[in-house]
């Protein structure tokens, strides 16, 4: 997997078999960076890669018998994990990555929104949308995979969640791997500092075999089908005009649907008094099931690194005007010690956190140092 910020200096999109402007996107996978879709590979399902930096993942347990359960559960289950509220995120359960198990996505609506309008005014609409972490391949147990270049670190982890962070300052990535423990780490590309090194064979090459199986286009962002042809229009004329002179039917069916889903109901009631003997069900029969579930473990929440990614993320596009001497967690709050001289950093650095939605301050010391101050609130 080729980097972002390469794909526009190492060659044009005609040499690396981008179709015509004329002819339809029908395939390979493309790079959203600067607002503007990037060839990257041909000759693969149609596949936009989005930045890691606003997709946040997670390895959730769910140990439920159906999806449709576990999309109820869902919500509930990460709403502890992550700092907005999650009726301002589009949620996406992924494959089952160990048993009851399964990868989870995060992405505030704002950003999906914007995504998928840029993909469907290019004509990739059909094209699945995926965080480009997932062209690592996913490393053992316990393990990292890191692909470092010049701009930007991209970590894969052995439960199958990742996250990218700006590459400059180095600290960051070695910040977020004490918070994780210190997991051995094969890099993927620039080397790493020789404490994450993970040992003799630690080296391997990106894949994008990961790429399948991913698609952050579900629910209200599901892919749209293809246009249809003018006979199928005029098919789905008549099928319509049939439903309609069908609506007495259909509400008839209405009330047997009723009467099936009491029916249902009070199995789900018998069903829950047996794996729950003396359980309260109440009124609303789907909050009582969703009480009996796991609480999960006793660890708190992983604040830490949602928010460096957050800061990380609005320092973005000034990395080449600051870097940080100093990085310290507690008590809930971030505190980063900038050295930077430029007029107007201060202004600058507040705008940018302003914009990512970031609580925080930001003042000059005396020293002529700059310090950021910021929390989950």
């Amino acid at each position: 997997m080729r980097p972002s910020h390469e794909a526009n200096v190492t060659a044009s999109a005609r040499a690396l078999g981008a179709p015509d402007a004329s002819e339809p996107l029908a395939a390979g996978v493309w790079t959203l960076a600067g607002g503007r879709l990037i060839i990257a590979e041909v000759g693969l399902p149609a596949t936009v890669l989005v930045p890691s930096e606003q997709v946040r993942l997670l390895a959730v347990d769910l140990p439920l018998p159906s999806r449709t359960k576990r999309l109820q559960a869902l919500p509930f289950a990460i709403e502890d994990r992550i700092a907005e509220p999650v009726d301002s995120v589009h949620i996406v359960l992924g494959e089952e990555v160990a048993p009851g198990r399964y990868l989870v996505a995060v992405v505030k609506h704002e950003v999906m929104a914007r995504w998928v309008a840029i993909v469907e005014e290019a004509g990739l609409g059909h094209a699945a949308i995926v965080p480009d972490v997932f062209g690592l391949r996913r490393p053992d147990e316990g393990l990292w995979a890191v692909l470092l270049d010049s701009d930007r670190a991209i970590v894969r982890a052995g439960d199958g969640t990742g996250f990218a962070i700006p590459a400059i300052p180095t600290k960051l990535l070695q910040t977020a791997w004490d918070a994780a423990g210190k997991p051995p780490a094969i890099a993927l590309g620039l080397p790493l500092p020789e404490e994450m090194w993970g040992g003799e064979g630690a080296t391997d090459t990106p894949s994008n075999a990961a790429y399948s199986g991913f698609d952050l286009r579900q629910g209200i962002y599901a892919r749209r089908r293809a246009a249809l042809t003018n006979v199928w229009r005029r098919l789905g004329w008549i099928v319509a005009l049939g439903a309609a002179a069908h609506v007495v039917i259909a509400t008839a069916d209405t009330v047997m649907l009723r009467t099936i889903a009491d029916r249902r109901e009070a199995d789900t009631r018998a069903l829950a008094a047996i794996a729950a003997p003396g359980a309260n069900l109440g009124g609303d029969l789907a909050a009582s099931v969703a009480d009996l579930l796991p609480a999960g473990g006793s660890a708190p929440p992983d604040t830490f690194l949602p928010l460096l990614t957050r800061v990380s993320g609005a320092l973005g596009p000034l990395s080449g005007a600051i870097n940080v001497r100093a990085i310290n967690y507690q008590a809930n709050a971030l505190t980063l010690d900038l050295d930077g001289t430029e007029p107007g950093l201060v202004g600058r650095i507040d705008a940018a956190l302003r914009a990512s939605r970031v609580p925080g301050s930001v003042t000059r010391s005396p020293d002529g140092s700059i310090r950021i101050t910021a929390s989950n609130a």
